[in-house]
Parts: structure tokens; sequence; C-alpha cells
């Protein structure tokens, strides 16, 4: 059974940083690319970025393109990815998933939410302007 636990959501001011982690265990995780969503209230889950299983991968939507860094530790049956976001912006507000591909060593369609098996929770970010 795969778990995903994400934390370091709060509330702050427009243009600071604010550091996201994903805590994934269960099964050999190291092995299975893993993405960062968010959900905006009255809005679809949309793509954040997403990292290979070796972290020699990443692809980045464009809103958050130059501001945003996804990475990852791999450990033997855990594996914690993290989202770096910067010059963060009021229309970053949301609930940020972190989601884990339904296949290992997979390199696909990461940005499409049907890629991915496991989702966590979420932690709300919310940025005043």
């Amino acid at each position: 059974q795969v778990q995903l636990v994400e934390s370091g959501g709060g509330l702050v001011q427009a243009g600071v940083s604010l550091r996201l982690s994903c805590a994934a265990s269960g099964r050999a995780l190291s092995n299975y690319a893993m993405g960062w969503f968010r959900q905006a209230p009255g809005k679809e889950r949309e793509f954040v970025a997403a990292i290979s299983w070796g972290g020699g991968s990443t692809v980045y939507a464009d809103s958050v393109k130059g501001r945003f860094t996804i990475s990852r530790a791999n450990a033997w049956n855990t594996v914690t990815i993290y989202l770096q976001m910067d010059s963060l912006k009021p229309e970053d507000t949301a609930i940020y998933y972190c989601a884990v591909d339904r296949q290992p060593t997979h390199w696909g369609r990461v940005g499409q939410p049907d890629y991915y098996g496991y989702w966590g929770q979420g932690t709300q970010v919310t940025v005043s302007s």
C-alpha cells in the first residue's frame, strides 16, 4: 500500500517562497516518476511539475517555469519529493497534491492526472496579495 503525505503548505504573502514536501512509502518507489498537481477552488486539477525516477528529467507547467523547482531524495523504501516555490503569486493559491506513476521506470504523459496511480491528501497553499 503506497502512502503519500504532503506538508509545507501555509499562508504567505506574494513574492515569498515555500517548500512543499511529499513523503512516499509502501514500496520501492525509487523506480517511479512522481509529480505535483494543484487544484484551486472551482477549477480542475492542473499539472505543476514532474520528475523522473532518477531525478534526471523534469517537466514544468508554463505557469510555474522559472519559479518552481521539483527535486527528489530516494531511499530504500521511502522517497521524498520537494517543490521549491519562489516568487509566489496569488494565482498559485491552491491545494497541492503529490502523485506517483502507475508503472516503474516509466516516463510518458506526465502532465495528465490519469498517468498517476497514487495520490496524497494535499496541502493548502494560500498566497495573499
